[in-house]
């Protein structure tokens, strides 16, 4: 068996580099549209479950995450533009919202099975002036992540208190992996590398 992880952004797969884990990139091709009247929670846990469906094949586990920004009930995906990535900086700074991060396992026995769940931190941001924001999105790094910001970036520099798992709001929930990919009867320790491997 090989591990896959189902997603093309750096920061998953910093993630699990980090845990040693011996494992490949394939980059899913999934609609990540947010359907009419869908919860934050039923759209993360949904999107991942396609990614990881999207990808498994025989011989693979294959692990997907989506993330999610909620603040006030609305949910703010990735910035389109530096004018958005502005206006949810406004939103966000100086208030708590929350995180929501869906991770799935999916792999064939016979047919495609499919273990999911949903991880929620939630983060309280520094008031943050116009020229914070301005600086902040000119240096690119918002326009490519949820809510506007990256913890584990320059955004970690506006972020004064997290409640609940870091890795959720990075992008992908370390601490419930191990319990997801033991769904498959393999544990996910199987994928460590050697001590200088």
């Amino acid at each position: 068996m090989r591990l896959v992880l189902a997603s093309g952004s750096p920061r998953r797969k910093e993630l699990l580099d980090r845990l040693r884990l011996d494992f490949e990139v394939r980059a899913p091709d999934v609609d990540e549209t947010r359907l009419p009247e869908e919860q934050p929670a039923s759209y993360v846990e949904r999107v991942a479950r396609a990614k990881a469906g999207a990808v498994a094949d025989e011989g693979l586990i294959v692990v997907a995450a989506d993330t999610a920004v909620v603040h006030e009930g609305k949910v703010m995906g990735k910035p389109g533009h530096p004018e958005e990535a502005r206006s949810m900086l406004r939103r966000l700074q100086g208030d708590s919202h929350e995180v929501l991060t869906g991770l799935a396992v999916a792999w064939l026995d016979g047919a495609l099975r499919l273990e999911s769940l949903v991880d929620v931190s939630k983060v309280t941001m520094l008031p943050m002036t116009e020229e914070e924001i301005a600086w902040y999105v000119g240096t690119g790094e918002p326009l490519d992540k949820a809510g506007g910001y990256a913890l584990q970036g320059m955004g970690g520099m506006y972020v004064t208190k997290v409640v609940g798992s870091p890795s959720t709001v990075v992008g992908l929930p370390i601490h419930l992996l191990g319990r997801l990919v033991a769904a498959t009867g393999i544990e996910v320790t199987r994928f460590t590398k050697e001590v200088g491997g």
